[in-house]
């Protein structure tokens, strides 16, 4: 007996999800943070995000952007001092090594988040969800901590 049309229809679509779904995880579900906090300073002045991060893969993995409901905007910044000078600049990616770390830390790689709505304060867990070059994407939970937290 031949399988009907749409049995034959919904075994590949079937499958075709499955092996999107995997397309989609990608290189996110390689990617381990942990130590995530936000630095909230008063009033609307931006804040800070941090994490460590840890690559299980064999292929370095990229960091390309965040957002989160919490906040208007939210970008990839890094933070360097040359001749004496600071500067923070906003950056395409941060490089995650395969089988290594990398951090998102004050002075360095960071997250900038502007216009929180509603306001955060200390105490308080912020989803954000990272993105990676692959196009997978990453829900972390940081807590936010006071201006003067390290």
């Amino acid at each position: 007996m031949m399988p009907r049309p749409s049995l034959l229809a919904a075994v590949a679509a079937t499958l075709w999800l499955l092996i999107a779904g995997s397309a989609i995880a990608g290189d996110a579900d390689t990617v381990t943070a942990s130590n995530a906090w936000i630095r909230v300073l008063p009033g609307n002045l931006p804040a800070g995000a941090f994490a460590d991060f840890t690559n299980a893969s064999d292929h370095a993995v990229a960091l390309t952007g965040a957002s989160s409901t919490r906040y208007g905007q939210a970008m990839l910044h890094r933070s360097s001092t040359e001749g004496g000078m600071g500067r923070m600049e906003a950056v395409d990616k941060m490089e995650i090594p395969a089988h290594g770390s990398a951090k998102l830390s004050p002075g360095a790689y960071h997250v900038m988040l502007m216009q929180a709505k509603p306001a955060v304060v200390p105490g308080d867990n912020v989803v954000i969800t990272l993105s990676f070059s692959d196009g997978s994407h990453k829900d972390v939970t940081f807590q936010a901590r006071p201006a003067n937290a390290l």
